[in-house]
């Protein structure tokens, strides 16, 4: 169940993103570096690392609200904080991918050599 930070960033859990993403309520935005979200990523998820973030550059929340992921939740917390001081509501997976993998939900894996998903 989701919860508020004591700055206001919504921290939902993996089980919350996962309805939410097949509802079609939030844009899911892995803020990883390239090479982490080649390896394995939540479905669904986009990159817009945290080395290159801009979040002026992000959409505002519409009929999507925009949630941020990574590996362990503290770079997602980082850009939903840098959301949050342009004025837009923030929020983010709380643990990250690897609390997402903990709940056994699926992730998407690229055999590095080939390209090819791994089942």
């Amino acid at each position: 169940m989701s919860h508020t930070t004591p700055d206001n960033v919504t921290e939902y859990d993996p089980k919350e993103v996962r309805e939410l993403l097949a509802q079609g309520k939030i844009l899911l935005v892995d803020v990883r570096e390239p090479m982490e979200y080649a390896a394995e990523r939540i479905p669904g998820a986009l990159l817009y690392p945290l080395s290159t973030f801009d979040a002026s550059q992000l959409p505002p929340d519409g009929p999507r609200q925009v949630v941020f992921s990574c590996a362990a939740g503290g770079r997602s917390l980082t850009a939903a904080r840098q959301r949050m001081a342009l004025g837009q509501p923030a929020a983010h997976l709380a643990g990250g991918i690897s609390q997402w993998k903990a709940e056994g939900l699926p992730v998407v894996r690229v055999d590095p050599r080939t390209g090819r998903p791994i089942q």
